[in-house]
């Protein structure tokens, strides 16, 4: 096949049309967005300072172990609320920052856990919490 001018521009257009809609993907966060979805069920993931993942138990269940979790962890409860589709427990971390706990019942055997440490969330802090958590479920 013979190269031409229109045909170097189509290819030139593609290209730079793909890039442009992939940088304002990802400029915008539908790229972070997309990527955490297609990550697949049962992975946590990290989005606007939180660690959310779903785990396999009750509601009441997994807000039980949350409890026990900051309890080892030393991490002082100093606010508990609840509701029908979300329980906060806001506590202490021993190095004075805040930390947020929100359970969420998805199924009757499966609730959403969303974690943030600190204002800014600290991620690896809020992997460690959620790990706790998990191996008391």
């Amino acid at each position: 096949m013979k190269k031409n001018k229109e045909t170097d521009n189509m290819l030139k257009n593609i290209v730079g049309g793909i890039f442009v809609v992939f940088l304002a993907l990802n400029v915008t966060g539908c790229a972070l967005l997309v990527g955490a979805t297609a990550g697949g069920a049962g992975t946590a993931f990290w989005l606007s300072g939180k660690l959310s993942d779903t785990v396999s138990a009750p509601y009441k269940t997994t807000i039980e172990r949350a409890k026990t979790a900051y309890r080892s962890l030393k991490i002082e409860i100093e606010q508990e609320t609840y509701r029908d589709d979300v329980t906060q427990l806001i506590g202490k971390h021993p190095d004075g920052r805040q930390v947020w706990v929100d359970v969420r019942p998805l199924t009757e055997n499966t609730s959403k856990v969303e974690i943030r440490v600190g204002m800014k969330g600290d991620r690896s802090e809020s992997a460690r919490i959620l790990a706790r958590i998990k191996s008391y479920i």
